[in-house]
């Protein structure tokens, strides 16, 4: 994150997001796969860190290898990482590139990512619990949930009770995020506020639904 300045002198804090290049590596449509989707492909890679399935896909198995029922882009790079972003209407065909320009200052997008994975949190980190007495001979009870359920009715530990537990790496989208910045040359987009994940995390920007 960083933050800009507009003509007006106003700050704003912003994400950078490196938007491109994005190959489109599979077009889905309603007649063949039952919906209408775009698969891109991001974060080119050395061909020999991919599967045999995943270079066959992208089309980078020579002739002798290939199966004669496999389907194959050819001229594609091999990529990292494959997402597939539904929509009505498509106009891109498989082999083309999108790239940042494709966005423009003032619209407004979504931002999909998976957050922080922070493992096996407690009920204060989890859930915002608040402390217990430190006294009275509580000494060891300061930061547990207490009590969790009743006695004879119901006699059980009702479903959805806050406890302590596996906390982060979900999926999260930041919506209405307004782009600030187009940076065409170098792939660069900056939208207004944070994005779920860490530095270097993957994200999917997609059109605004609010």
């Amino acid at each position: 994150m960083t933050q800009i300045f507009d003509e007006k002198g106003n700050v704003t804090g912003v994400t950078v997001i490196e938007a491109g290049p994005n190959y489109v590596t599979q077009v889905k449509t309603v007649e063949k796969e039952g919906y209408s989707a775009v698969q891109l492909g991001f974060g080119a890679v050395k061909a020999k860190k991919l599967t045999r399935g995943e270079l066959g896909h992208l089309g980078q198995l020579s002739a002798n290898e290939k199966h004669p029922k496999r389907r194959a882009v050819s001229g594609l790079a091999p990529v990292e990482h494959l997402e597939e972003v539904r929509s009505k209407e498509i106009t891109q065909k498989e082999g083309d590139i999108l790239k940042a320009d494709v966005f423009s200052i003032g619209e407004y997008v979504d931002v999909g990512g998976y957050s922080k994975g922070r493992g096996f949190a407690g009920g204060i980190k989890r859930h915002g619990f608040h402390r217990q007495k430190k006294t009275h001979g509580a000494s060891d009870r300061e930061r547990a949930p207490g009590s969790i359920g009743a006695g004879t009715s119901p006699g059980h530990v009702e479903k959805g009770t806050l406890m302590a537990g596996h906390y982060g790496a979900a999926h999260i989208t930041a919506s209405h995020l307004k782009v600030m910045l187009v940076d065409a040359e170098r792939n660069l987009i900056a939208v207004s506020g944070a994005v779920p994940g860490p530095n270097g995390g993957i994200v999917v920007i997609t059109e605004a639904r609010k």
